[in-house]
Parts: structure tokens; C-alpha cells; sequence
């Protein structure tokens, strides 16, 4: 780390306007003094799923953003950017704002409704490949789910938006909810196969859907609110047929960790980006 001085740690809640629901990430506004053992380090002291770290404007309205978790950076983080843009607009005004992250270009767009902030960020391009039998079948394992539990309805596939997440579906709520796994064994597979988190997924209706997140890969054993995830399951679900072109789900995450909050995502049709947005709010 360079001698400058330590620069603020925010920390704000996003996919919730409560601070007690949603997923927590610290926020760097300025991260410029910073290398990159000095971010993880801020990251593992948090010890929240994912901190995001800003470079000051370029001049031209972007921001070039970095997120890690406590153990690792990450390409893309849905919930730390939601946070960064909500703390920047409550600084600077809701807005149109670029971040330049690992995985890409990310514009994001933060409005005012009623007295809460709402940020909306647009995906990478994204797409869904062939989950290996082997993958799913040690995933299963880890996870202690029979596969006899899987809704068939919603196959297990790879998707990306920014990051990698296998989706399983789960056939019954009940399912969902029972989740004690394997951590190291989870852990060592995810690693081996590119996976950012697990995506747990039941289906609630045409349109809702329950979601939960396991990310030992990052150090944590459950991502509260996954904004990544959530993108790429817009382009699972629109891949799949399960939704229109011009669709809006609703997905639920958190409840079973005490933190419940709501990602909303929308499909439009002739642009394959997935739009991804929630409230948030500053935490203490």
C-alpha cells in the first residue's frame, strides 16, 4: 500500500432500502492509494460477500471499479455495484453512470422514487452453456440434494453475465430452504470448474422465483443478494423459454438468512443485456 492515507470504508446494504435485509458491501469511493493486497485486505476485514473499490471520475463520467471478496477479486459483483451507485448518487444526485469493470462496460442508472434511491445496471452480454454431468453430479453431492429433487422443468446450465453461476432448480420450496453443505467440497469443485456461486433456484410462479447463493469461493457460506446471479438467470430463463423477450421477474433472496431482499430484472427484447435493479441504503 502506497503512504497515502487510508481512504473511507463505507459500508451500504443493496436490494433492500433496510439496513438489517439485503446484502452488505463496503464502499470505496476513492480507491486510488490502494494496491491490490491493500483492497483485499479492506475486503477480508469487512468480511462481506463482496467490497467494491472506485477510482476517482475519468473525466468523461466513468468510474473504473474493482470488487473483492475476502478471499479473492471477482470479475463482477451485481449487489456492490447497485451499493457504489447508490452512495455516489446520494453524493452527486441521481443519474447515468459507466463502470469500467473486469468483466466489462456496465452503465448503471440510479432514480429517485418516493424517498428511496433505486439504482438499474445493464449486464454484460451474456450467455448459458452445457453444465457436465460430472459438475452437477458433484455439486448435487456437495450439496447433499438428491437429484431426485430437481425440478426438471429447469435444467442445471452455466450462466454468465459477468461472472460464472451453475443453476439448479430446486422442485420444492422446502428443498430450497434445507441447504447445509459441504463447504471445502464445494469450495474445491467451483474452483476446478470456473464458478463464481452456486445458483439456487425454485420457481414460484411464471415470473417469481426464490433464490440462494452459496459462494465459498469467496470465503462466505451464502451471498444474502446476488445481483451477478441475477443477470445471468435473466439470460438462463430467456434461453430456456421459461419467459418472454420483454419479461420482468422478481426474485427473492435472503429470506432464509434473515436479510431478505428483492432483485428485479428485466428483459427487453432485441438487446440481450439483462437489466438488474433494486433499492439500498447505508448501513449504520
Amino acid at each position: 500500500m502506497s503512504s497515502r492515507p487510508r481512504p473511507q470504508v463505507l459500508r451500504y446494504t443493496a436490494f433492500s432500502a433496510d439496513p438489517d435485509g439485503g446484502n452488505p458491501a463496503g464502499v470505496v469511493l476513492d480507491a486510488s492509494g490502494l494496491d491490490d493486497a491493500a483492497m483485499l485486505a479492506v475486503a477480508a476485514e469487512l468480511g462481506y460477500s463482496e467490497s467494491v473499490f472506485l477510482t476517482a471520475p475519468d473525466g468523461h463520467g466513468g468510474h473504473t471499479v474493482r470488487y473483492f471478496s475476502p478471499e479473492a477479486e471477482v470479475p463482477f459483483c451485481g449487489h456492490a455495484t447497485v451499493a457504489a451507485a447508490i452512495a455516489l448518487a446520494e453524493r452527486e444526485g441521481p443519474g447515468d453512470l459507466v463502470f469500467s469493470t473486469p468483466a466489462g462496460t456496465v452503465p448503471v442508472t440510479v432514480t429517485r422514487e418516493g424517498g428511496e434511491l433505486r439504482a438499474t445496471l445493464t449486464s454484460v452480454e451474456p450467455h448459458t452453456t452445457d453444465a457436465a454431468p460430472e459438475t452437477v453430479a458433484e455439486a448435487l453431492a456437495a450439496l447433499d440434494w438428491p437429484s431426485a429433487d430437481l425440478d426438471p422443468a429447469l435444467p442445471p446450465r452455466v450462466a454468465y453475465a459477468g461472472a460464472r453461476h451453475l443453476v439448479l432448480a430446486a422442485a420444492t420450496r422446502e428443498r430450497l430452504a434445507d441447504l447445509s453443505y459441504d463447504f471445502a467440497r464445494l469450495k474445491a469443485l467451483m474452483h476446478e470448474v470456473d464458478l463464481t456461486t452456486v445458483q439456487l433456484v425454485w420457481r414460484e410462479s411464471p415470473t417469481v422465483f426464490h433464490v440462494r447463493d452459496p459462494f465459498p469461493v469467496g470465503g462466505v457460506v451464502e451471498d444474502p443478494a446476488t445481483g451477478a446471479a441475477a443477470a445471468a438467470f435473466g439470460a438462463y430463463a430467456r434461453e430456456q423459454g421459461l419467459v418472454p423477450q420483454d419479461a420482468v421477474l422478481t426474485l427473492h433472496q435472503g429470506a432464509d438468512m434473515g436479510r431478505p431482499g428483492t432483485l428485479t430484472v428485466e428483459l427487453r427484447p432485441g438487446d440481450v443485456r439483462v437489466r438488474v435493479s433494486g433499492t439500498g441504503t447505508r448501513i449504520g
